[in-house]
């Protein structure tokens, strides 16, 4: 049977909302979790492959100019909409691939790291880029300024007949070079050096002192002819650092040039001593280090 209130009564008052965390007037505590901010946003490494030849380098470009970096960050905007800036371990110039370039994103969704390298992927396609590896890190993690560590490789192939499979990706030179003396020369700049005459005019880096810590030169069959490959490791480059140096010992492997000679052009300290400056076609970003492997595990 329903009840009706008298007119006369009076409704019970209303108790003041319990505060979360602290008792009420008979002892109890509510339940419910204490408020939290939301935590930082993730940030995630991405292990970044690609074919430089479309592009007009890594860094993105006010121009408009097709980059490494945009189209990577168009790909983590149909994933999160909105503008996505991402830092890497090294700006390529125009024409230079890579297999080992790595990046940092900071997203909004805790991602499973292998569902977003998959779906940054199908996002991707059809530019020749591809996320290789992707790993949750710290906050703290900087792809550029945590690195210790980046490594280069750049292929020269000495034929007579035009490259077909490769064209774009290797230097090709026509005769083949005196690996003997490439290695002679190649050790007169292993160390800490003023590297001016190995750098771009447009370097922007506050020192030309860097230390290279190794260059091995190695030869290869390849089919009518041989390929030789360049290998620098050290913590940092400077801009064109690598290729004006590749482009130096070419001169070296094809005679016009003694080891000598190399030493000579790195201690004048000029820009006007170095030989040619190798083309992009031939140079590759292979890897980066940290102090702890972001993708380990």
């Amino acid at each position: 049977m329903l009840s009706v209130m008298p007119k006369s009564a009076k409704p019970a008052p209303l108790l003041p909302p319990r505060k979360i965390g602290v008792p009420d007037r008979i002892g109890k505590v509510d339940s419910l979790p204490p408020f939290r901010y939301p935590a930082a946003m993730p940030r995630y490494a991405l292990m970044i492959e690609y074919h430089g030849g479309p592009f007009c380098g890594w860094q993105r470009q006010a121009g408009g100019q097709a980059s490494v970096q945009q189209a990577v960050e168009e790909a983590l905007a149909r994933l999160e909409p909105r503008d996505h800036r991402i830092a890497a371990a090294g700006r390529t110039d125009a024409g230079v691939h890579a297999t080992g370039q790595v990046a940092h994103a900071d997203l909004s969704r805790d991602w499973d790291p292998f569902r977003l390298s998959e779906a940054l992927n199908w996002h991707l396609k059809p530019a020749p880029v591809a996320i290789l590896a992707c790993a949750r890190v710290p906050d703290d993690f900087h792809a550029r300024f945590s690195a210790v560590e980046r490594r280069y490789l750049f292929r020269m192939v000495a034929r007579r007949a035009p490259v077909t499979h490769d064209k774009g990706l290797v230097w090709q030179v026509p005769a083949r070079p005196d690996l003997a003396a490439l290695r002679e020369a190649a050790s007169r700049l292993v160390g800490r050096h003023d590297f001016t005459t190995f750098r771009s005019v447009m370097c922007q880096a506050d020192s030309p002192v860097k230390t290279l810590d190794e260059i091995t030169v190695s030869e290869h069959p390849c089919p009518g002819g041989v390929e030789v490959q360049f290998r620098l490791r050290a913590r940092s480059f400077l801009h064109n650092q690598v290729r004006s140096i590749v482009g130096t010992l070419e001169r070296v492997g094809a005679g016009a040039w003694t080891p000598d000679d190399v030493a000579a052009a790195l201690a004048a300290r000029d820009r006007a001593a170095c030989g040619p400056v190798a083309p992009p076609d031939g140079l590759y970003l292979t890897g980066v280090s940290y102090p702890a492997d972001p993708f380990a595990g």
